[in-house]
């Protein structure tokens, strides 16, 4: 297993935890994961792999600019489009459809849950919670106003990540 593959699953259980638990994709992560796949990709480079660089920082570029419209229109949030975009270095660009193809459809289906709660097709999942409440939304501070959560696509793009490097090594060794 390459380095910038064990990065990539450490960051992607971090990645996990931090988004399904508390809301946020940590900045020091992800930083931290993009200088060690720049510096696993330079070594690559200096090794006689020249376009490992390259491919990195494709990658890194493709990441980001993918999912940089859906930030800008309020979809999603930047830490979603930051973790992408080091997906995309870590593992190069070809990568990326493969990721967001599996956490696209997991989203779908977490999207279609939240739909079908909050037409009460699916009440029953949630016996406990009063009428003013829907699932996965909390009240925000202000009056009047309720803050829905989102889903967590970072969370998404690491199950993404993980079948890719299973797919990848399997290939690999199989």
């Amino acid at each position: 297993m390459t380095a910038t593959l064990l990065i990539a699953i450490v960051l992607g259980c971090r990645i996990v935890a931090g988004d399904l638990f508390e809301r946020r994709i940590p900045n020091r992560w992800l930083l931290a994961a993009l200088l060690g796949g720049l510096a696993c990709h330079l070594a690559a480079a200096v090794a006689g792999d020249t376009g490992a660089a390259g491919r990195a920082l494709l990658g890194l570029a493709i990441g980001v600019a993918v999912l940089l419209p859906f930030h800008l229109l309020g979809w999603m949030g930047a830490g979603d489009v930051k973790y992408f975009g080091v997906i995309g270095l870590l593992l190069g660009p070809q990568a990326l459809p493969a990721v967001w193809v599996v956490a696209s459809l997991i989203a779908g289906g977490h999207a279609a849950l939240l739909l079908a709660g909050r037409l009460r097709v699916l009440r029953w999942l949630h016996p406990l919670r009063t009428d003013a409440e829907t699932p996965l939304s909390a009240a925000s501070h202000r009056p009047g106003r309720v803050r829905t959560r989102g889903i967590p696509y970072a969370a998404y793009l690491s199950v993404g990540v993980f079948a890719w490097i299973v797919v990848h090594l399997g290939g690999l060794h199989g």
